[in-house]
């Protein structure tokens, strides 16, 4: 089964971290994705940039309106995301665990079951 680990924080507090607190993430991080990898669980992951860099297309029947911006008004952002593929609906949080610990401070990583429509077949 495939779940979307999804990565929630304070956007001004990550911006905040110096160049070194930002690397020891990183490589804390990468410790803990190397590992999923190994096992053969870990799928895609992407950092996001910051929301001001964000557009939201918002759609009521056949009008769209574009907006710049975040899409959500809350103290945290979405971040990021992982995919991991795990048998169990406890192993994908066993997993956001081993993230949580590896990321400093507050936040959330909320953890959904992924169905794939179109998956992409390039090699990457």
């Amino acid at each position: 089964m495939l779940y979307a680990i999804l990565c929630y924080n304070d956007e001004k507090t990550i911006q905040g971290w110096s160049d070194e607190e930002d690397a020891a993430t990183m490589e804390r991080l990468h410790k803990v994705e190397k590992r999923l990898t190994a096992e053969g669980k870990l799928g895609p992951v992407a950092r996001l940039q910051a929301t001001p860099t964000a557009w939201t297309l918002r759609k009521q029947g056949k009008e769209q309106l574009l907006i710049d911006g975040p899409f959500a008004e809350t103290k945290e952002q979405f971040l990021g995301f992982f995919v991991v593929e795990v048998e169990t609906l406890d192993d994908a949080v066993a997993a956001a665990r081993d993230l949580a610990e590896a990321n400093p401070g507050t936040g959330a990583y909320e953890i959904r079951p992924l169905a794939l429509y179109h998956p992409d077949e390039r090699q990457l």
